[in-house]
């Protein structure tokens, strides 16, 4: 019996005889005294929930019995404590690449869900915990939806390639205002209960308890009425003036080429909007065009990457039981000695991320800043009043430093300097309690070197976070070999536990991240060297997809930063990358580092590149010199063992530099567009312009899928 039905009982409602769960398997229903039919999502095996054709094929079978024996009403709901439903199950598209097959297996979904609307009684979705796309649809699908507090909306298909596929189209357009609609599904985001009752995607908000009430009470729902915005675009005109500002925005932000989705979207609503059953029609051919293209199944593989990573958190020594209580290794006290930009900011993110925190420092005023850019924090992320006050609470400033006698997790984020750090290390030494551990967010020197300054070999790590850590989402956890593996489940733990992703990676020079980005940012600075305009670089990286431009990222990393990296890169590798140019040297010297001076490669004002729109466009080849020394040096990561697998690389270079996301990842993009073409072209830059481009061996030990 689910822990809903027992919620259920608990409020003494009827509910007849048990529930049968071996009617079906993902599927449970029970009638209150009242005949109200109670239908529970529960997706066996499984622990949250997710529509897949088993589970729409139930569901039929449990409509058509509800047709034949009708209730006073429908309620569905989920049975895991953990939401309503995630979505479509992606992995029932990948590798498929046959539209025609995908729409006839739409075509039978969009019947089950038409089926489930055209139902004569009254049908109400309650909801709680997330409600994500094919799970928002099958709630659009019934007559009323009831929120739960701290329930959350949205339709994240965009960020997969994708657009809604089981009606979310066109039901969201009818329902709420259409720009409403159509701005959450352009651009994935998530709406809380109280925002979604705003917009009339839901008709009330509720607590737990009272939700039996709400349903018996079910009469006084009244769905939004149509605005006049619903009848201003039933005119085809006037959706072609919307769509013509939708589409100025999205390009704005996205290449139709890298990231056809929204645009299709667009051109869907615009040409079908008044018109429902040309709209699923379109909704179905789109989709199925869409997610058997080659940019949606990478973005279905980028998906699956993100989880690949979440999932190294996912062993014994997680941070919670299976009881949901906190386990003995869980770490609960951070402490961060250096309140530094990169200090300052893990700090406030792991104290966002529920965790008390220590921040030390011998600088007042470094604290201060720290704690002000914390409070900057709250803002962006909108936090109310309360939460704002316990996310402060949270980091506690720590001059004297007494944190690390009670910390679970020491994380050191003092300068690149090993005699500063080594000091570091001594003194916590003495104070750490037995069992912490200590973490270095070093960027650059290796763990060996590093490790020889402690006492405590078997507790020592790398967490490498990335700025700005709010918003990078990969965080390296750097081992040695004397590191055992249940210290390393602990730390991944953590590090999933406050909402980032890890990446176990092995001590090497540069680990992962800035060993295949430094041959990338070298070579933009060659090319500036020969004499080629920034812009002219920069568009050429973001013509292939990068987010933005190499000149420009490393204006925005710092070239200090950049120069520092390099140079232990080429001592560690013995020459195997390019010098630094002359001039870029003297700049910084000169003070001229970047965006945080205002002025490095280029000039900045208000925190943005000051850009020549006049800049010669990219020439032919221009691409291959920027990103194939990076791919390249993944292969060499990959034949080291910098990281254990393919897929984990590919994962981190996405996560960590922004690589392309449509190409599915470096070693992807390869495959794709042929290792052996990949090769010949290396060879040819190795001729033209030097051995820093000459194939790396791993290339022939890749295995061919």
């Amino acid at each position: 019996m689910t822990a809903v039905i027992d919620l259920l009982n608990e409020q003494r409602l009827e509910l007849g005889p048990p529930p049968q769960r071996d009617r079906w398997r993902h599927w449970t229903l029970a009638r209150d005294g009242d005949d109200v039919a109670w239908l529970v999502f529960d997706r066996e095996g499984a622990s949250v929930n997710a529509i897949d054709e088993a589970v729409l094929d139930e569901l039929d079978a449990v409509l058509a019995e509800l047709d034949h024996d009708r209730p006073a009403a429908v309620v569905i709901r989920s049975g895991k404590v953990s939401g309503f439903c995630v979505g479509a199950d992606v992995s029932l598209f990948q590798g498929v690449d046959d539209p025609g097959q995908v729409a006839q297996r739409l075509s039978g979904a969009h019947e089950v869900l038409d089926r489930l609307e055209k139902l004569t009684v009254p049908t109400l979705a309650i909801i709680h915990g997330p409600c994500l796309g094919g799970g928002l649809e099958l709630a659009l699908a019934c007559r009323h939806r009831i929120a739960v507090a701290g329930a959350t909306f949205g339709f994240p298909e965009v960020l997969l390639g994708l657009h809604p596929g089981l009606g979310g189209t066109f039901r969201a357009t009818q329902l709420i205002d259409p720009i409403e609609a159509m701005t959450l599904m352009l651009t994935g985001k998530t709406l809380d209960a109280r925002r979604a009752r705003a917009i009339g995607l839901v008709d009330a908000v509720t607590e737990e308890r009272h939700v039996a009430a709400a349903v018996r009470n079910r009469d006084s729902l009244r769905p939004p009425a149509a605005t006049w915005k619903h009848k201003v675009f039933a005119s085809e005109k006037a959706r072609g003036l919307a769509a013509r500002k939708m589409v100025s925005q999205t390009a704005g932000r996205v290449s139709r080429d890298h990231y056809p989705a929204p645009f299709e979207l667009i051109d869907l609503w615009r040409d079908h909007g008044g018109d429902r059953a040309a709209m699923q029609q379109g909704e179905i051919v789109s989709f199925a065009r869409l997610v058997t293209s080659a940019t949606g199944q990478n973005l279905l593989r980028v998906f699956t990457l993100r989880e690949k990573l979440k999932g190294q958190g996912d062993k014994p020594a997680a941070a919670r039981t299976t009881a949901g209580r906190r386990s003995a290794t869980a770490i609960r006290h951070v402490h961060v000695v250096g309140a530094g930009t990169m200090g300052g900011d893990i700090a406030a993110w792991c104290a966002l991320n529920d965790c008390r925190v220590t921040l030390a420092d011998q600088q007042p005023e470094a604290l201060a800043k720290a704690v002000a850019r914390a409070a900057e924090l709250a803002d962006r992320k909108r936090l109310g009043g309360a939460a704002r006050r316990a996310l402060l609470d949270r980091l506690i400033p720590d001059l004297e430093g007494t944190g690390a006698g009670h910390a679970d997790l020491v994380i050191e984020a003092v300068p690149e300097k090993i005699a500063v750090k080594a000091s570091v290390y001594q003194e916590l030494g003495r104070h750490m309690k037995a069992g912490a551990l200590l973490a270095t967010n070093t960027s650059s020197i290796p763990l060996e070197i590093l490790v020889t300054a402690t006492n405590m070999p078997g507790h020592f790590l790398g967490l490498h976070f990335f700025n700005p850590v709010a918003q990078m989402q990969l965080v390296e956890v750097v081992t040695h070999e004397d590191l055992p593996d249940r210290q390393i489940q602990q730390v991944l733990a953590f590090v999933r536990g406050i909402q980032r992703l890890p990446v176990v990676v092995r001590s090497a020079p540069g680990f992962l991240v800035n060993r295949v980005l430094t041959p990338y940012l070298l070579e933009a600075m060659l090319l500036l060297d020969e004499g080629l305009a920034a812009e002219t670089i920069d568009q050429a990286a973001r013509d292939f997809g990068m987010p933005v431009g190499p000149v420009e990222l490393a204006d925005q990393v710092g070239l200090d930063v950049c120069i520092a990296v390099a140079d232990m890169l080429a001592d560690r590798l013995e020459g195997s990358l390019p010098a630094v140019p002359d001039w870029i040297r003297r700049k910084v010297e000169a003070g001229d580092t970047g965006r945080k001076a205002g002025k490095g490669l280029y000039s900045w004002k208000d925190g943005k590149a000051d850009k020549n729109a006049k800049a010669p466009p990219p020439g032919g080849g221009l691409e291959d010199r920027l990103i194939l020394p990076l791919v390249n040096t993944c292969v060499t990561c990959l034949r080291e063992k910098v990281v254990e697998d393919e897929d984990l690389l590919d994962g981190a270079v996405i996560f960590g530099t922004g690589f392309a996301p449509f190409r599915g990842g470096p070693l992807r993009y390869a495959r794709q567009r042929g290792i052996d073409e990949v090769v010949v072209a290396l060879r040819h830059l190795a001729g033209e312009h030097g051995p820093r481009f000459k194939p790396d061996a791993g290339w022939w030990q890749l295995e061919q899928p």
